[in-house]
C-alpha cells in the first residue's frame, strides 16, 4: 500500500462476518485510517456526508452510516465495494470515484457477500469496508 501508513491491526473490533474456518480480511482499524485520510474530506470526519467539500460537489456525500438501514438491515457490500474501487461509477466532483483510486489498489482478497459469494477486492477496500460496518445505525 504505497504512501499509506497503516495502522495496527484489528484486535476483536467488528468487520466482516467470517464462515467457518475463514479468517478475517478486513481491517476496521486500517480502514478507519484510510477513510480519514481520503473519504472524509467528502463525506465528513462522522460519516454523515457533511464533509467540508460537499457544498461543491454536484451529487451530495451519502450518510454512511445509514447504508445498512437504506438497504433493509443488510449492507450493501458489492454495491459499496463497487462503488469506492470505481466499478460502479459517480460523477460527483466532475470525475469518477475514486479520485484516490491508487491508493485503494493492493492485494486481492476474498470477501464474502451475505449470500456466500466470494468477491475479489483490494485489501485496502477490505479495510475501509470492514470499518464502515462498524459504524452503521
Amino acid at each position: 500500500m504505497r504512501g499509506i501508513g497503516m495502522v495496527a491491526v484489528l484486535v476483536g473490533l467488528g468487520g466482516m462476518a467470517c464462515a467457518e474456518g475463514e479468517t478475517q480480511v478486513g481491517d476496521a482499524v486500517s480502514g478507519k485510517a484510510l477513510y480519514q485520510a481520503h473519504c472524509a474530506v467528502c463525506h465528513g470526519t462522522k460519516a454523515d456526508g457533511r464533509g467540508p467539500m460537499a457544498p461543491v460537489l454536484l451529487v451530495q456525500p451519502a450518510d454512511l452510516t445509514t447504508l445498512a438501514a437504506r438497504h433493509g438491515g443488510a449492507f450493501p457490500l458489492e454495491r459499496v465495494a463497487a462503488r469506492i474501487d470505481g466499478r460502479d461509477p459517480l460523477v460527483s466532483h466532475g470525475s469518477d470515484m475514486p479520485i484516490y483510486g491508487q491508493f485503494f489498489e493492493g492485494r486481492d482478497v476474498t470477501l464474502r457477500t451475505d449470500a456466500g459469494q466470494p468477491m475479489l477486492t483490494s485489501q485496502p477496500i477490505a479495510d475501509l469496508v470492514a470499518w464502515l460496518r462498524t459504524i452503521q445505525q
